[in-house]
Order: structure tokens, then sequence, then C-alpha cells
């Protein structure tokens, strides 16, 4: 596919793709998938390692399965938060990852802790994204809130969840674009062997 070479454009061609893509999977095989990290990865992650996770859009790869399988693991679970759509991104704990009792709609109209959630810095971050290619590189939704985070947070493992209509031979790519260590399709896991 050829595809555009703003970031733009390339997000609007991405986002229809992730759409189509979704649309044309059953209810029952989506269900079946990211409900378990890959043994590999899940050797790289520590016992007692917090877990930032985010609340899936409708098209984006669903983390719910993952931040079960986590807090069954006995891993504290945290997920994006705002105050403001303008503020920078935290992450405050997600105690109920089996119902949303603990979640409210945030500035962006995505489910996020409550204000009285106790904040929590993630030692491994799971992302969205909107593309990304085999080494790594992410395309993420234009807000550059992932970015700035780990950038402002060093050290920390970051791995994208996506579909496999996703990948992208190439992005464009800018010095602040953080690349992932690995990134986790229902068919493959790049980054990590």
């Amino acid at each position: 596919m050829s595809l555009p070479q703003s970031k733009t454009e390339l997000r609007k061609t991405l986002r229809k793709t992730r759409r189509e893509h979704v649309a044309a999977q059953s209810d029952a095989i989506r269900a079946l998938l990211f409900h378990r990290p890959p043994a590999p990865l899940l050797a790289k992650i520590g016992h007692d390692a917090v877990i930032g996770l985010y609340s899936a859009a409708a098209s984006e790869a669903p983390a719910g399965g993952y931040a079960q399988f986590f807090q069954e693991a006995g891993h504290t679970i945290a997920l994006p938060a705002f105050t403001a759509a303008n503020a920078p991104m935290t992450f405050r704990e997600h105690t109920d990852p089996f119902g949303s009792g603990d979640l409210e709609m945030g500035p962006f109209d995505i489910a996020q802790p409550g204000a009285d959630a106790r904040e929590i810095l993630p030692d491994v971050l799971f992302v969205p994204l909107v593309g990304f290619t085999a080494s790594g590189e992410r395309l993420g939704q234009g807000g550059g809130h992932y970015d700035r985070w780990l950038t402002e947070h060093p050290g920390r493992m970051a791995i994208g969840l996506a579909w496999d209509a996703q990948l992208c031979d190439t992005l464009p790519t800018e010095p602040h674009d953080i690349v992932l260590d690995a990134v986790v399709t229902p068919t493959r896991m790049y980054g990590i062997s």
C-alpha cells in the first residue's frame, strides 16, 4: 500500500485501515485476543513491576485482558489520567480491571481512574498506537502524551499493542519520537525474541 507522507494524512489512512480491520473480525474472535502477554515478554517484566495500560478506544487493540492478567499475577495496574485536555498525562492506580467501578470519563472521553485514585509511576508501559514499524517506531494519536511521558521518565519499558494491519514499512519520525521496546499483535511480537 502506498502511504501518505505527512503524519496527519498517514494517521487518517491508518485509522481507516484499523477500523476496517476490526470491523471484519467477529466479536468471538476479538474476545479471544490480547488476553495474556507472550511468554518472552513476561520473562522481561519483574514480578513487582507496576504495569501501565490504557483504556482502548473502539478500534484500538484492547488492553483490558492484560489488565486482568497482570492484576491476577499480583501487579499494580495504572491507567493514564488527565485533569484537563491541556494537562500533562499522569498515571493513577486502576483497582477494578474486571469491572470499571473506579473509572470515570476524562477530558478526551476516555475512561480513566477517578481523581481520588493514587498517582503512581509504571515500570512497564503498554501503549496504543495508530501505526508501527517492525523496528518499534510508533505513530500515535498526535498529542505527544506518551512521547513526553517516556522522555520525562527514562528507563521504562514501552510496549505497543496493535493489530497486524497497523504494521508499516516506514514511518515519518522526529527527534522527540520514542522507539518502542516491543510491539505485540495477535500473531507476532516485534522487538523481543
